[in-house]
């Protein structure tokens, strides 16, 4: 069989999966999901791990003791100061894969960590990994030092797909349990026969302002080949601001543009850069979905008229403390200006001369100011004399 033969057969199954899963659980599927736990958090490892049996000791290969004693000793083989993360990070591993159903394992082996971390444990699925959870940090820096004292979980698009029904729910128990934080969840929403009016319409929605967030125009990226239609991607907003769709052409994706095939999905990703993700949104994706803005409640309003027990819930940004940190310190420079120098300033102005041009263009800035680069500050004596408020996010 060929790759793209069994590309197809992996798409056909694909689709099958998620029609199950619109039937049982609704609409929109998570196709993606990372979270973050502290180590304090994450509880003491158990007694066969902190009391392993004796390395000597022969296990029958099949026998659960086998894996046990295996998995001790490569945990012994990593530094002492690891240890105890390496096996927090291998509890919380397995229970990931058992939450996500019958065939999901942790692999007998420490692999090289991702994303800054040290070491990871994979989640294999039909031997390929589809998750894994890491701990450790990759480098001695003070930011990697903090990462050090937290354990990743990362599920790939695969683990979220075949896992089983009522994973997520599951899964967003687990996260309170932990007191972890979602840095990343995608949310997806499919239309196998194709959105009415295609891409074009995507693109027109766009530009009459329907994507618009908060009275503002999110920024937006073409990709694929528009001009024969075929292969495209609409994105809108970016990872950047911590909130991006992209619409595109799955069906092409997976089955190849020559198929013809209309699948088209919209694939809406949050990240936790300005935000805080709470685990409801695993409970709960239509809400979190539809909460994104007008546009992504009316097209999953489109899709089916019949949801009537949607709550559209946005996800609130955090307040860009260094914008108010600007404005605090513009607040004070200007007015010092207003309440004391102002006088001063006008008399120079006007009998001074190029005196006063030389004296205010070599001068040096506040040290108030001197933290802050030329756009904040520019950016905070406009929000300060016009009265505006600081934009907690991009749209």
């Amino acid at each position: 069989m060929t790759r793209k033969n069994a590309l197809a057969f992996d798409g056909r199954e694909v689709r099958s999966l998620l029609e199950a899963e619109r039937a049982h659980s609704g609409p929109v599927h998570v196709d993606w999901l990372r979270f973050t736990a502290r180590l304090r958090n994450a509880g003491t490892p158990s007694a066969d791990m902190l009391f392993p049996a004796p390395v000597d000791q022969h296990y029958n290969i099949w026998e659960p003791e086998y894996r046990t004693a295996l998995i001790n000793h490569l945990i012994r083989q990593v530094p002492d100061c690891d240890q105890t993360p390496a096996m927090q990070a291998h509890e919380l591993a397995q229970r990931v894969a058992e939450l996500l159903g019958q065939g999901f394992t942790v692999h007998e082996g420490i692999n090289k960590g991702h994303d800054f971390y040290k070491a990871r444990w994979s989640i294999h699925r039909n031997g390929q990994e589809c998750g894994w959870v890491g701990f450790g940090a990759s480098s001695d820096s003070p930011r990697q030092k903090a990462q050090a004292d937290t354990l990743h979980c990362n599920l790939y698009g695969a683990a979220c797909t075949y896992a089983a029904s009522g994973w997520r729910e599951r899964v967003a128990d687990l996260i309170d349990e932990y007191r972890a934080s979602i840095t990343r969840i995608d949310y997806a929403l499919d239309f196998f026969g194709g959105i009415a009016g295609g891409m074009a319409r995507v693109q027109q929605d766009y530009m009459t302002g329907l994507c618009d967030s908060r009275g503002k125009r999110p920024k937006c990226n073409q990709v694929g080949d528009w001009c024969n239609g075929a292969e495209r991607s609409f994105y809108i907003g970016s990872k950047e601001a911590g909130k991006q769709t992209n619409v595109y052409e799955k069906g092409h994706q997976l089955f190849g543009r020559e198929s013809g095939d209309k699948w088209q999905r919209i694939e809406l990703r949050y990240g936790n850069k300005l935000r805080d993700l709470p685990s409801d949104m695993l409970r709960r994706p239509a809400d979190f979905f539809a909460g994104a803005s007008d546009w992504h409640a009316s097209m999953l309003s489109e899709f089916n008229s019949q949801l009537t027990e949607i709550s559209p819930e946005p996800v609130q940004c955090r307040e860009r403390l260094q914008d108010k940190t600007a404005d605090a310190a513009v607040s004070r420079v200007w007015r010092w200006l207003n309440n004391t120098a102002a006088a001063s300033i006008a008399t120079a102005f006007d009998l001074a001369g190029e005196s006063f041009l030389d004296l205010v263009t070599t001068s040096k800035l506040p040290k108030r100011l001197q933290q802050f680069s030329v756009a904040e500050r520019r950016a905070a004596f406009d929000r300060i004399l016009n009265n505006h408020p600081a934009q907690a996010c991009p749209a």
